[in-house]
């Protein structure tokens, strides 16, 4: 009987204890709720901060020595030569009194220069047909070479690389020298059949120009696909052959889908470099007599402005217009591919 008063009061200190405990653990908990930061990460002392900044610096200091030669080289053969083209093109040289300030005045001169005109039309075509008939060929190699039923796919991937090793000055002295309807191969080929073929007439040089240019970069383009088919995994086609998939359906479901990004990048260079359209039309002028003018191309416009004619400041002028220009459409051909991603 003496003992229940003892346990009534051991009971009533273990029920207190708990409470307590209850309690704190509660209180720990909500601040660590309201204020994770502070119980998990405390924060640094004065000592620890001033210890760990010369290693952030040295971390900064080292992203910016490897940043800092791409940077100079952009600043130094991009930038300050626009943003001088921008200065010429803003002055005109006179007769008397030499450079004068002009404003847009050599702007407004070209968007009436027919001459100039025909050329962005002519380069425009030259986009239309010969770009999309280069990438599906470089598709279809790109494709054929990744089947795995090609045997000596290392040798056919050197070949089509190839021509893309060839100098681009060589390879339309070759071609100039094939088209040549006298002594070149199509004359050979013209005087076999009878009939008389001449690539680099006025209304054959345009296509002559186009089969060079696909010649050159079509290894290039096709290089480009076959690295992204290569990136697919190989669950995806183990997925398709469970599912009774064909090389035709393969194609279709999953190597295109997966070709959209790198479809993208070729398609933006492809129209780059027919807009900047130069060599070709510039060589091909010494056997082409008479049939490639000087507003061939813009480019080839702005190069007989500026050392034929030494009118440098409106050759800026059209350079910065088709900078511009290639520019939009080079932004318009992404903007369209991301919105297709994002679908």
């Amino acid at each position: 009987m003496l003992a229940c008063p003892n346990r009534n009061v051991y009971a009533n200190s273990l029920r207190k204890q708990f409470a307590q405990t209850s309690a704190l653990r509660t209180r720990r908990e909500d601040e660590t709720m309201t204020s994770p930061t502070s119980v998990l990460t405390p924060p640094l002392s004065r000592r620890e901060r001033t210890r760990r900044s010369p290693l952030n610096r040295r971390i900064a200091m080292a992203g910016w020595g490897f940043v800092l030669p791409f940077f100079v080289g952009f600043v130094l053969f991009v930038v300050v030569p626009v943003l001088y083209s921008i200065y010429l093109s803003m002055y005109r040289d006179q007769l008397i009194g030499g450079n004068h300030f002009v404003g847009f005045a050599n702007y407004l001169q070209a968007f009436t220069d027919t001459g100039f005109w025909s050329g962005v039309l002519r380069v425009s075509l030259f986009l239309v047909v010969q770009v999309p008939v280069m990438l599906v060929l470089a598709l279809m190699c790109a494709l054929a070479i990744d089947s795995g039923r090609l045997h000596a796919k290392s040798f056919f991937r050197i070949i089509l690389f190839l021509p893309y090793a060839v100098p681009g000055v060589v390879a339309v002295l070759m071609w100039g020298f094939m088209y040549n309807p006298r002594a070149g191969l199509t004359g050979a080929l013209g005087h076999l059949l009878g009939m008389t073929i001449d690539p680099i007439s006025t209304q054959w040089v345009l296509p002559a120009i186009g089969n060079i240019v696909t010649w050159e970069f079509i290894g290039y383009n096709m290089l480009i696909f076959y690295a992204a088919l290569s990136t697919i995994p190989t669950e995806l086609y183990e997925a398709a052959a469970i599912d009774g998939a064909g090389a035709f359906r393969t194609v279709v479901s999953i190597k295109l889908p997966a070709l959209r990004g790198a479809v993208m990048i070729t398609t933006i260079f492809s129209i780059i470099g027919s807009f900047q359209l130069f060599n070709e039309p510039n060589i091909l002028r010494t056997t082409a007599l008479g049939v490639i003018p000087t507003n061939f191309t813009p480019n080839l416009y702005a190069y007989t402005l500026s050392f034929l004619g030494n009118q440098i400041n409106y050759a800026a002028t059209i350079a910065i217009i088709m900078g511009v220009v290639t520019a939009i459409v080079a932004y318009i051909v992404q903007l369209r591919g991301t919105r297709k991603d994002a679908r």
